[in-house]
């Protein structure tokens, strides 16, 4: 990379750590660093979703299967834009509704203190293994743009993250993953563009690609695999913990909703522009073998991007699939300080909680790092993703969400069942010799197999409502949207629209200096400056 891209890189960090930083004051309460004051826009949450779940994966888990089996790729995520839709329909509208601050906070109130303790430790670990494979993608990022260590990028951006994370709470995780959105929106549509020149357009890819890289299955990953996964989706993005506060953070259920159409409607469209690049570049350089393939996305924004947009095309990746990583961070520490910390000392000054909210973020970012040091050695990103979610996904937020829905489940079936489903997973998968579609169909289908039998059971012995039903019924959650901090959605709108318009010039001005494709960069720069002066006059007259 050249000077200009590390100078990209450095104005363009500085940026999205000031957003970020811009909400050190408005995170001076639990509903604020937690819930982003209660009533986020839909659209701002929607697109903040997709990015804390997309940028996991899309650079180099997906990247690296698009680059080896093509087509693949985008039949995979398409699972995730019918789970979206599904989630859209059923699930989110309903986490809304219960009115609580975390997802944890529901299983408590309606499943018991001792299921919610022991969702809560699960999870918690489970969480730590996520972040770390999520920001391991960062670091290889970097690594194979820079040739830097990847240990050495692991620590430093892990810091990085959590400098933003640990002082503006959600909002500060929100306004970034929407800038994301944008900038990385615009960087790709151009890689894509100037990727397709290198192999003669459209004619020359249609026609360079190999006949297997159009298959829309593998045998790997076969149309069992598909189906398992579509289900998994389904319940990892309406269950998963950090997701759910993307939906409890909105004003209404209509909103909710609205956050998971977003969701689905992106992911209908996305994956076809996001897996052409590594597609493509399965065309000029064929030989990446094993773990290499892993860096075939940045490969090739290396080798068509002018100087200058790599550093940008690099920050946005950086900092878009961090937004999985900070995402998890401010859930680990809503459910620490929420959920544990003030259950065992419920009359903790507002002072003292945020403090222990502060701390448990600094606290789970460093074991985070930790995890994603040891990635490598239990054989690549691609194995820790798919392996976490299809062993412990749904069998530990499928029994939450069906809880949402049951009245005749009790906190201690619901325990049963996850455990029992648990075993069956761990054991198939350490004791037996499964495939990928397998493994998945197994772990999407266990616990729901056991759930739907014991309201059947129930139903059968005349029990219509469980007594921790009953008590959830008695005591539920008011709904304080009428009391959401407006002023902070507004004062959030700006700050993105702020940011946009320093990153458009920034983009523009790279157009003025570059040697090619100079009038279509300054064209992607204008646009991002048109959409933030689009969002000044909506949050002066509209008040969000």
């Amino acid at each position: 990379m050249s000077t200009t891209d590390y100078i990209v890189i450095l104005i363009f960090s500085l940026l999205i750590v000031i957003a970020g930083l811009s909400f050190r004051k408005s995170g001076s309460d639990m509903k604020s660093y937690f819930a982003a004051g209660g009533a986020v826009p839909w659209s701002i949450n929607g697109l903040s979703l997709y990015m804390s779940f997309f940028s996991a994966g899309t650079f180099v888990v997906w990247g690296s299967i698009a680059y080896e089996l093509g087509w693949v790729a985008i039949t995979i995520q398409l699972a995730m834009c019918f789970g979206g839709f599904i989630v859209a329909f059923v699930i989110a509208p309903q986490w809304r509704k219960t009115n609580v601050l975390t997802a944890a906070e529901f299983v408590r109130k309606r499943l018991g203190d001792k299921v919610q303790k022991f969702y809560t430790y699960i999870i918690l670990l489970l969480s730590l293994a996520y972040t770390g494979a999520f920001l391991y993608p960062v670091a290889k990022i970097v690594n194979v743009s820079t040739g830097w260590s990847i240990n050495a990028c692991v620590v430093i951006i892990g810091l990085l993250i959590l400098l933003y994370t640990v002082v503006g709470g959600l909002w500060a995780v929100i306004v970034t993953d929407v800038l994301q959105f944008v900038i990385l929106t615009a960087a790709v549509l151009l890689v894509v563009f100037l990727a397709l020149e290198q192999v003669g357009g459209i004619d020359g890819f249609l026609t360079s690609l190999p006949a297997d890289a159009w298959k829309a299955t593998s045998e790997e990953y076969s149309w069992w695999f598909i189906l398992a996964f579509a289900i998994y989706n389904v319940i990892f993005i309406g269950g998963n913990w950090a997701y759910v506060q993307r939906y409890t953070s909105v004003k209404n259920a209509k909103d909710a909703k609205k956050v998971g159409l977003t969701f689905g409607w992106i992911y209908l469209v996305s994956p076809f522009i996001w897996m052409l690049p590594p597609m493509i570049y399965k065309i000029i350089n064929p030989d990446l073998s094993g773990l290499e393939s892993e860096g075939a996305y940045m490969l090739i924004c290396k080798q068509v991007l002018p100087i200058g947009m790599l550093g940008l095309m690099l920050g946005g990746m950086v900092f878009a699939t961090a937004s999985s990583v900070n995402t998890t961070l401010n859930l680990a520490a809503s459910v620490i300080t929420n959920d544990l910390y003030l259950v065992f000392k419920p009359k903790a000054s507002l002072k003292e909680i945020m403090n222990v909210a502060k701390l448990s973020t600094v606290l789970f970012g460093i074991g985070t790092i930790i995890v994603a040091l040891l990635v490598p050695s239990v054989g690549g990103i691609v194995n820790v993703v798919l392996s976490i979610g299809a062993v412990t996904g749904c069998s530990l937020y499928g029994p939450p969400i069906w809880a949402l829905f049951s009245k005749r489940h009790s906190g201690k079936s619901i325990l049963i069942i996850t455990i029992i489903s648990l075993t069956i997973n761990i054991g198939f998968k350490f004791f037996a010799t499964l495939s990928r579609a397998d493994e998945m169909l197994l772990g999407t289908l266990s616990p729901f197999i056991l759930l739907a039998l014991y309201d059947l059971y129930a139903k059968f012995k005349g029990i219509n409502f469980s007594q921790d039903f009953i008590n959830y019924k008695n005591h539920e959650t008011p709904d304080l949207s009428a009391t959401s901090d407006v002023a902070q959605n507004v004062f959030g709108m700006k700050v993105l629209g702020n940011t946009l318009i320093a990153v458009g010039a920034l983009i523009a001005g790279l157009g003025i200096i570059s040697e090619s494709s100079k009038g279509l960069i300054i064209s992607i720069g204008t646009v991002i400056i048109g959409i933030a002066l689009f969002i000044h006059p909506f949050v002066k007259f509209k008040k969000v």
